[in-house]
């Protein structure tokens, strides 16, 4: 490498204090502009321990593949790009732009203490461009360059609490919930009903998820309901106007039942614009692909929020890219080896092109 440098980013919630983010430099032939294959070092927690078949902590090699917790999310990606360097030294290829890479902390509690954070400090330029590789299909198909709005929203209603022998005296707090999610659901899905065929799904979703316990009994008319809901929107509506319409439906079912709704935005994140399907990281990774595997790309969008984000809110054309089993949070998570080494002769090859 010709330049390497360890970013801490200080985390007081840390033994050790910082979080600490890994960026390196191979020079290319033109060195006002760099290509950066980006990957993240954190995982998620094993979740149930029961259901795995190995220790999710210790990795095991079996029938090709690496099993363990975050073998494909992200330690899968984190390969690749050591293996593309390695790849580049031994054969003395020399990228058309300069190489990096960037080992992130963070990105799956937000990237606050990593690409975000690096992202704000202008370590990336708008000639630049990245591939992110945090998302793909299972045959390295996929080419993500757009992700919908993402808007999660907790409702309380205040209802008046009392007897079940008795509802005459009290509100149902749990009954009017009901209605409203399924009224939200129902307007939602009408109203903003546009149709982006980049994404898949193509359309908006508006799913009531989480349900909080009310009561503990069952003879009791609940004064107090709570429930979420999970919208991922396409980014030809504005969250504002999904707010507006919520707003509307929560205040007229005030107006009718006697209650108060809060509604508290939990998340909510407005995507910045894609990027565009003709930008020279989409077209020479397109290629890519076709000289190394003999497929077509598919340039897709996606309901999911990624770091690649926070390139494209600067105006740097970023993809997310790999070949993946989608293992990712689930128990017994692995990696195919022949997928590490398949990933690094494409980013080999898109290097030099």
């Amino acid at each position: 490498m010709d330049k390497v440098e360890k970013i801490d980013v200080p985390d007081s919630r840390i033994e050790e204090g910082v979080r600490p983010n890994i960026l390196a430099l191979i020079n290319g032939e033109d060195r006002s502009r760099t290509l950066w294959l980006v990957a993240h070092t954190d995982t998620v927690p094993e979740g149930d321990i029961k259901l795995w078949e190995t220790d999710p902590f210790k990795p095991v090699i079996k029938n090709g593949r690496i099993y363990g917790r975050g073998a494909e999310d992200n330690g899968q990606a984190i390969a690749s790009i050591l293996l593309t360097l390695k790849i580049i030294r031994e054969l003395k290829l020399k990228p058309k732009k300069n190489l990096g890479l960037v080992f992130a902390a963070d990105e799956e509690a937000g990237s606050t203490y990593g690409l975000k954070y690096l992202v704000e400090k202008g370590f990336f330029k708008e000639e630049d461009e990245a591939v992110v590789l945090d998302y793909g299909a299972p045959d390295g198909s996929e080419i993500e360059v757009a992700e919908k709005h993402i808007l999660w929203l907790r409702f309380t209603i205040h209802g008046i609490q009392a007897h079940a022998a008795f509802p005459h005296e009290g509100i149902n707090a749990h009954r009017i919930g009901v209605r409203l999610a399924s009224t939200l659901d129902q307007i939602l899905h009408e109203r903003f009903n546009k149709i982006d065929p980049i994404f898949t799904p193509p359309t908006s979703t508006f799913e009531p998820t989480k349900k909080e316990q009310n009561i503990d009994n069952i003879n009791t008319v609940p004064g107090t309901d709570v429930f979420y809901f999970d919208s991922r929107i396409i980014p030809s509506y504005s969250l504002g106007e999904i707010l507006n319409v919520i707003d509307k439906t929560c205040r007229s079912f005030e107006s009718i039942y006697g209650v108060k709704i809060d509604v508290e935005e939990v998340m909510k994140w407005e995507s910045p614009p894609p990027t565009s399907t003709e930008s020279s990281i989409v077209n020479n990774l397109s290629k890519a692909l076709k000289l190394a595997r003999n497929i077509n790309a598919k340039i897709i969008g996606i309901g999911g929020g990624t770091c690649a984000a926070f390139l494209r809110a600067k105006n740097i054309p970023a993809v997310v890219w790999s070949t993946l089993d989608r293992t990712a949070h689930k128990p017994n998570e692995y990696c195919k080896i022949e997928n590490i080494r398949n990933d690094s002769e494409i980013l080999t090859l898109l290097s030099i092109i």
